[in-house]
């Protein structure tokens, strides 16, 4: 920052690069994103811990395999009456007590889903166990929300995407850790009480450091003119214009049906496998396989629109991908034998529908703004949310009991769910979802208009090249040529 003071004679210097002296980075940004990813693996982790071993749990606590499903899909009731209020929280309260909050929630959920095993008296283990995901649920929402918020305040324009696909990215990798550890943990069912404990060190560690280490919910100075701008419009203020922006709308509703069947996806997996012979080992496998793409492909993916700033086209392109992948599964999981192809299409389908999250995240702020980021994000998450219970509920619905002979590998002693009907749905739906998304959604990138009219960050003017460039240079390849151009006010635009 010294630097830009006191330089030697050079260029005249532009109007707008006055606003630039105050624009800063801090290092200690990257501590409070290690924080919110390590707390939002954790959460994950608690969230499908039972579905990889669901027969086993079943008969361990003697319950039906629809109690189980619901120790999952708790998680997607929970978030639609609590989404609000941790939108509210952190748009209003500060990013640094909801990610504290957030911290506890999840570390009392992890502890109390372990008394079962360690009170046996307990009639009702159910209950105790619906109560800590419950718990873990609440803080679900609190997390799930932060990435787009932490990347807003705490990063410059040129690392915002990126910071946002780690945040985002490590919830999927917690659903890989579950997909992967509760298989190998639980061989039998004396290993579920140390399967639980296990899961409550990440939960204890993230609780630590979030209470420890984190200081304050945005930096001094503001890291560009998007920060600096940031919760520009108030909590009620901002919903009435999300709901009354339809871009916005179409992508909530589309994007979260994706997060809706993705959801449903991993909660279900291992008994729609099971179904057809495929072991719980192979099931956790598939799992691990979908997160472990679709992290490389949000990597991938958020440098590139780092770069590009082409959120929209990659958004797009990725949902259709996903759509031709999911018809592939539906297909391929009623047959027996085909380990490769399973295994293949679990792959492609994380590397197509996992890397769109963290993108789709950010082009929601980008169509939204100067809506705070909690409430942009967060209401994508929520009616994702709503439409995964919808979703789950009628995929359950549409089975029905073989009575013929099978081949099932489904613990339980009951005959096994036919899932052919409710896949098929479930591709069809996907496919519904894209062809919506494609057609409907067009939008300005409002934030980075913004931006642009302000200044450019700070960052961009280090080179020579800057110095000397008009300040038109400075906008981004996507916004060069919109039809709305930089011209617009950005708040304006919000409204219409």
């Amino acid at each position: 920052m010294a630097g830009l003071e006191g330089d030697a004679p050079g260029p005249p210097t532009p109007p707008a690069l006055g606003a630039l002296r105050g624009y800063r980075a801090y290092a200690r940004r990257w501590v409070f994103l290690l924080v919110v990813s390590l707390l939002s693996c954790s959460n994950a982790t608690l969230w499908l811990s039972f579905a990889p071993v669901a027969d086993t749990i079943a008969q361990h606590f003697l319950l039906s395999t629809e109690q189980v499903n619901w120790l999952s899909l708790v998680y997607l009731v929970v978030a639609i009456p609590s989404g609000l209020v941790a939108i509210w929280i952190l748009d209003s309260v500060g990013l640094r007590w909801a990610t504290i909050l957030c911290a506890w929630l999840n570390f009392a959920g992890s502890v109390l889903r372990t008394l079962p095993c360690v009170l046996f008296w307990i009639q009702n283990p159910f209950a105790l166990l619906m109560g800590g995901q419950s718990l873990c649920a609440l803080a679900q929402t609190l997390v799930i929300f932060s990435p787009a918020k932490l990347a807003a305040l705490w990063f410059p324009e040129h690392q915002r995407a990126t910071a946002n696909m780690v945040g985002t990215m490590a919830n999927p990798l917690g659903i890989l850790l579950a997909n992967v550890l509760s298989p190998a943990l639980v061989k039998k069912e004396d290993d579920i009480p140390i399967m639980l404990g296990v899961y409550i060190i990440p939960a204890g560690l993230a609780c630590l450091l979030a209470t420890a280490c984190l200081w304050e919910s945005m930096p001094p100075t503001p890291p560009s003119a998007g920060a600096a701008h940031s919760n520009s419009e108030k909590f009620l203020g901002g919903l009435k214009l999300l709901v009354r922006n339809k871009a916005y709308v179409v992508l909530a509703v589309c994007f979260g049906g994706g997060v809706g069947i993705f959801s449903s996806f991993s909660a279900l997996l291992e008994q729609v496998l099971c179904a057809n012979g495929y072991s719980n080992e192979f099931a956790g496998l598939c799992g691990a396989l979908f997160i472990v793409f679709g992290i490389l492909g949000a990597l991938a993916l958020g440098l590139y629109v780092d770069r590009t700033k082409r959120f929209t086209e990659a958004v797009k392109i990725g949902f259709c991908l996903t759509s031709l992948v999911c018809v592939a599964f539906a297909l391929v999981s009623q047959l027996r034998g085909q380990t490769v192809a399973l295994a293949a299409v679990c792959s492609l389908l994380g590397l197509f529908g996992f890397s769109v999250a963290p993108v789709a995240m950010e082009l929601a702020v980008e169509c939204s703004f100067p809506v705070g980021e909690g409430a942009a994000a967060g209401l994508v998450f929520v009616v994702g949310q709503a439409e995964g219970v919808l979703i789950m509920v009628l995929l359950t619905a549409l089975t029905v009991r073989r009575s013929d002979p099978s081949f099932s590998t489904c613990q339980g002693g009951q005959d096994p769910l036919d899932w052919k009907v409710s896949m098929l749905t479930m591709a069809g739906l996907c496919t519904l979802l894209s062809c919506c998304l494609v057609l409907l959604f067009h939008t300005p990138y409002r934030r980075l208009q913004a931006e642009a009219r302000s200044s450019p960050s700070l960052q961009d003017f280090g080179s020579p090249a800057a110095d000397h460039a008009p300040l038109q240079q400075a906008l981004p390849p996507a916004l060069l040529g919109h039809p709305q151009g930089p011209s617009k006010d950005a708040a304006g635009a919000a409204h219409s």
